[in-house]
């Protein structure tokens, strides 16, 4: 008896055909067979507007750092022009402290010295012998003050040579004899002159005139006051001792002495215009 039955005789071999064709395609898909390209970036291009801005900016860097560096050395120049006593050196600021003090004292002397006499005018029976004696010393003051009566005292003298270089004119000796009275001289005399308040120093053709006197060198110049502060007036760095030694060529030397004495007097000016007022 026959069966009739779907299955064919080829079945079997479709199967194996599907099989194989799965393997297949699971060998395909793998991704460990090859290797990916390597893909390179290009560099970038940097444009011209950004160059130029680039450039902008570092100038303008540049500009605000110069700006602060000028302002910067305008301020210390501003500092350093506050007073002029921080432009002087250690020798004239000394000078000058010296200078001081000594007029401090003098000053303080001198108004110890009129208190004394007032009290002595107001304690004293006698007043008129009192302030005979009281006009007696101002007359004597006065007299030295003014080129009338000899003086002596602490001191210096000053011998100036001729110089080597120039001759020396009158301009340099009157500076000397100024910085003298800054500092503290109470009594000049230069060659046998007598100098007050009213003296001049004038270049002639025979040499220097000093009051109506010609003075030719050596120049002696002698001082009465505090010898230190002359001292220094003359030897100071770059003051009129050196230049006098540098420009004219001339030597210079100062000698301290506690016996100055000046024996050349002045007689007393007449006064034309001039009147005392009548109390």
């Amino acid at each position: 008896m026959l069966r009739h039955t779907n299955e064919s005789p080829e079945s079997p071999d479709v199967l194996t055909k599907l099989h194989s064709q799965i393997v297949k395609d699971q060998d395909n898909d793998s991704t460990e067979t090859g290797s990916f390209p390597v893909i390179r970036r290009k560099p970038k291009r940097v444009s011209l507007n950004a160059k130029s801005t680039r450039a902008r900016l570092y100038s303008s860097v540049l500009v605000t750092i110069l700006c602060a560096l000028l302002g910067f050395g305008y301020v210390i120049q501003l500092n350093n022009t506050k007073s002029t006593y921080e432009t002087m050196s250690e020798d004239e600021l000394t000078r000058l402290i010296s200078e001081t003090s000594s007029q401090v004292q003098k000053l303080e002397q001198r108004k110890s010295e009129l208190t004394s006499q007032l009290n002595s005018l107001k304690d004293t029976a006698d007043k008129n012998a009192k302030a005979a004696e009281i006009a007696k010393q101002n007359a004597e003051s006065n007299g030295i003050l003014s080129g009338r009566l000899p003086a002596s005292g602490e001191g210096v003298v000053i011998r100036i040579s001729q110089g080597q270089k120039q001759d020396i004119d009158a301009s340099i000796l009157f500076t000397l004899l100024e910085e003298l009275r800054n500092s503290g001289a109470e009594v000049i005399e230069i060659n046998d002159v007598r100098v007050i308040t009213s003296t001049y120093i004038s270049d002639t053709d025979d040499g220097l005139d000093c009051d109506g006197t010609i003075l030719k060198a050596p120049f002696v110049i002698k001082a009465i006051g505090d010898s230190d502060n002359l001292q220094n007036a003359v030897n100071l760095a770059g003051g009129v001792g050196s230049r006098l030694e540098v420009k004219y060529g001339a030597t210079v030397s100062v000698k301290a002495s506690q016996d100055v004495e000046i024996t050349a007097t002045r007689s007393a000016p007449q006064y034309t215009y001039a009147h005392v007022i009548e109390q």
